[in-house]
């Protein structure tokens, strides 16, 4: 039988299906494998099922002789090195579509939380702070009517903005394309420059890929120009926002607050951030509804299944590994 590994403890049962025509492993620690680990283990696997958190550079792909297949459980898969795996003719598959709402519902949480502080007041009442309504306990700044800018507008760009209509919001965009006119009018966006976005935006929503191009997209500068009672969101990936400059901004009342639901080093943070009470922080979850982590399960044990089997996978990110493509 072919071998499987999976670097994490999944949701549900769907290993199952693997497990009737697999040999499949499963990391048995609460944590994330190291390369070591890696190393020792991916040398007579021929399907890995990975983390966003694993490091599957291209040592870790030399060393797996046998492999035709790595699913990342996750949209991203900056930690995989494409260019050794398609030169190997290994498949590199990734979980698409499925978390898009559940992403945008955290995004959504994050700007709430952020903009009218509730964690502040969860932690205050807790605390038995509480002791009795005042006029200027816990001032946050409202959402509703106030303008939203977005930096990525794909499907979980698309689904914030969706939401955002019924916060009668104004909706801007920067995006490394502009979308079509009907997508558009569908979610009342209105395509920006960069600077013009952070200018204008109450609330600033991250949701771009980790390129070159996008590392500390978010820097010094930028957050300069954002307005002293915007709102900074991010659920996309950790470097695209200098996290120093972060903590320096809102150390000094540069920009209102900030939601984060990932993390530059992750999952360590830069000194300073976690002793701040204008940041929301979340433990990369954006994907973690019951639901949706289960289909992520369904689908990277599908696609592992095709290559396996010889068929093309649903969702294949490196379509070179196939001939005539």
């Amino acid at each position: 039988m072919l071998n499987v590994f999976v670097t994490r403890q999944l949701p549900g049962d769907g290993l199952d299906k693997l497990r009737s025509l697999c040999n499949v492993t499963v990391y048995p620690h609460d944590r994330n494998i190291t390369k070591e680990e890696l190393l020792k283990i991916v040398s007579n696997q021929d399907g890995l099922i990975t983390m966003l958190s694993d490091p599957i550079d291209s040592e870790v792909i030399s060393a797996g002789k046998r492999l035709k297949v790595i699913a990342n459980y996750a949209v991203g898969f900056n930690n995989i090195d494409l260019t050794s795996a398609t030169t190997q003719r290994i498949a590199v598959v990734n979980t698409p579509d499925v978390l898009t709402n559940a992403s945008a519902d955290l995004a959504w949480a994050l700007l709430m939380s952020t903009a009218r502080r509730v964690v502040e007041g969860d932690h205050m009442t807790r605390r038995g702070e509480f002791t009795g309504w005042a006029p200027e306990m816990l001032l946050g700044v409202e959402v509703y009517g106030k303008t939203l800018g977005l930096i990525g507008a794909g499907r979980i760009g698309q689904a914030v903005a969706k939401r955002a209509q019924g916060f009668d919001m104004r909706t801007l965009y920067h995006n490394r394309n502009r979308l079509p006119l009907e997508v558009e009018e569908k979610y009342n966006m209105e395509y920006v420059d960069l600077d013009t976005l952070l200018q204008e935006a109450d609330f600033v929503s991250l949701h771009c890929p980790l390129t070159p191009e996008t590392k500390y997209l978010i820097d010094e500068r930028e957050l300069k120009m954002m307005k002293p009672t915007a709102v900074l969101i991010n659920t996309a990936r950790g470097p695209v926002v200098n996290e120093v400059a972060l903590v320096k901004a809102l150390e000094e009342g540069t920009i209102y607050g900030a939601g984060l639901d990932v993390f530059e080093d992750e999952p360590a943070l830069k000194p300073g951030l976690t002793q701040l009470p204008n940041v929301v922080l979340t433990p990369h979850i954006a994907s973690a509804g019951q639901e949706t982590r289960v289909q992520m399960v369904e689908m990277v044990v599908n696609d592992v299944l095709a290559v396996l089997q010889g068929q093309r996978p649903r969702n294949l990110v490196n379509p070179k590994v196939y001939k005539g493509e």
